[in-house]
């Protein structure tokens, strides 16, 4: 198992020097016109982006007094990956299953992620007990609400892919904008046994209100981070997967492998 150098984010300063904010004031910010924009970068650039963050007065969310938060996503699909094929043939509308659990508290959801021909995606949640993180099948209420809100049955899908990484979470001084900061990321394919990790790659999500000006966008420019379409679940599937099908993300590989300056391998 390779042993991977990570920045310890929670005890620099620049995590530190950010302003704290609440859960319930996080839940409070609703961006009806949502847009969101994924970005590629590595630990490094991060603390720089960070340090500008900072200056412009975003604010980080606390989760049991820390700013950086672990969490775990098992993401489930049929025997022959039925979901991850739709989203590598490039079909419009497509779902995602997956169950996950805030690891600091422990609270699980089972979570049905729909992406419309708009490109617009919308989530559907339901809080389960923490024992059903790894399969949530035999659970008579977690199996309705999978046949309620998709069209796949617990009798369709199987466990796949683990996914393990870190989460900051910022929302700037005008609320209009929130990003998550997602490192450490880590693989474990349930079906091949292979296990993988990004190193110290970095995948940003920003959510912002569409008709506000982005401050995000502008530090991401000024540091050369520019946007990708970027699947954790279809990454991992394809770097643990050696007989799935996945030219298309082959590429997205390579150039997660050029900004963190290291080859991408598998063990188990």
């Amino acid at each position: 198992m390779p042993t991977n150098q990570h920045i310890d984010l929670e005890s620099t300063d620049e995590v530190r020097a950010i302003e704290p904010i609440t859960l319930p004031e996080m839940d409070s910010i609703k961006l009806m016109n949502r847009i969101d924009s994924k970005y590629l970068t590595n630990e490094d650039v991060l603390l720089a982006i960070l340090r500008d963050a900072h200056a412009e007065g975003y604010r980080a969310l606390v989760v049991e007094g820390k700013k950086v938060s672990p969490y775990n996503s098992m993401y489930y699909d049929t025997p022959e990956l039925r979901m991850f094929l739709d989203h590598h043939n490039r079909r419009m509308v497509r779902q995602k299953v997956r169950t996950r659990v805030y690891v600091a508290s422990g609270q699980t959801f089972l979570e049905i992620k729909h992406k419309n021909n708009k490109k617009r995606t919308k989530k559907k949640r339901t809080e389960i007990d923490n024992s059903l993180f790894f399969d949530f099948r035999s659970n008579a209420a977690a199996a309705d609400f999978l046949a309620n809100n998709s069209s796949f049955t617990v009798n369709d899908i199987v466990p796949q892919m683990e996914t393990i990484f870190n989460r900051i979470t910022l929302v700037n001084a005008a609320k209009t904008e929130r990003l998550t900061i997602d490192t450490n990321l880590r693989f474990v394919n349930h079906t091949t046994g292979l296990k993988s990790s990004l190193k110290n790659a970095v995948i940003i999500e920003l959510k912002q209100d569409g008709r506000a000006d982005s401050q995000m966008k502008r530090i991401l420019l000024n540091h050369r981070v520019k946007p990708t379409r970027m699947s954790k679940y279809c990454i991992g599937t394809t770097i643990t997967n050696p007989n799935v099908k996945s030219n298309r993300f082959k590429k997205k590989i390579r150039r997660i492998e050029k900004v963190i300056n290291s080859k991408i391998e598998c063990y188990d």
